[in-house]
């Protein structure tokens, strides 16, 4: 299953992706946005596979609005201009749908996702898995394994890793909780999640992870608990 969310200034055209993805058994539309704003503010906490995106809008062009999202997603643009065509393209764009599109274009173009998603889902199960994080306009890569504790920060997360500087990111705790294999992380306090098999000790409601010593809060102790088996 597909996760998405459409953001366009006009009313109609949103109805319209509403109805095309309520025809579609692999596409779940979470939420439609009329407002640039209020569409950013929800993908930082609810990241998305998909977003359909319309260029032209009063405040923030799509492209713009694109190269700065919270989490990368695949994007599929609309718009009624086609002059935009060869800069979508350039940002790796899935399709670009040229208004009014019919529901055999936009098929044609969410299948196309479809495919994207199964071949990097194939991938990560043959590869070391990795995260990619939006940091200063750029992607930066991390390993999953390497990663030893992340602490909240207000808006941010500090990912602590192994044999590397920290790597700051704009996210909140329960959005990259969500990016995370279940079984091998933890969270242990409103403020870290720890990796389980970078844990090194506990004694006294202290973990100690690597060089660092963390607080077991008491509202997630029973969850920790359960998972050692204590």
């Amino acid at each position: 299953m597909i996760t998405a969310m459409a953001l366009d200034d006009e009313r109609p055209a949103l109805e319209v992706l509403d109805a095309f993805c309520s025809q579609v058994n692999f596409i779940n539309l979470k939420r439609t946005f009329s407002k640039t704003g209020e569409a950013n503010l929800y993908l930082e906490e609810n990241p998305v596979d998909l977003v359909f995106l319309d260029i032209n809008m009063p405040a923030v062009s799509g492209i713009d609005f694109y190269k700065t999202m919270p989490h990368p997603a695949m994007v599929i643009f609309t718009t009624a201009y086609n002059e935009y065509a060869v800069e979508s393209y350039e940002l790796d764009a899935v399709d670009y749908l040229l208004k009014p599109f019919t529901f055999d274009r936009f098929l044609k173009a969410v299948t196309k996702a479809q495919g994207l998603q199964k071949l990097h889902q194939q991938s990560s199960d043959n590869q070391e898995r990795y995260l990619y994080f939006r940091v200063d306009y750029s992607l930066v890569k991390v390993a999953i394994t390497d990663i030893i504790f992340i602490e909240g920060l207000d808006n941010y997360l500090k990912i602590h890793l192994t044999g590397q500087k920290p790597v700051v990111v704009r996210l909140t705790m329960k959005a990259i909780l969500e990016k995370l294999p279940e079984k091998g992380f933890l969270r242990v306090h409103r403020s870290y999640i720890v990796s389980l098999d970078k844990i090194i000790l506990v004694r006294n409601k202290i973990i100690k992870v690597g060089e660092e010593e963390i607080p077991l809060g008491s509202s997630f102790e029973e969850g920790f608990n359960a998972v050692f088996g204590i």
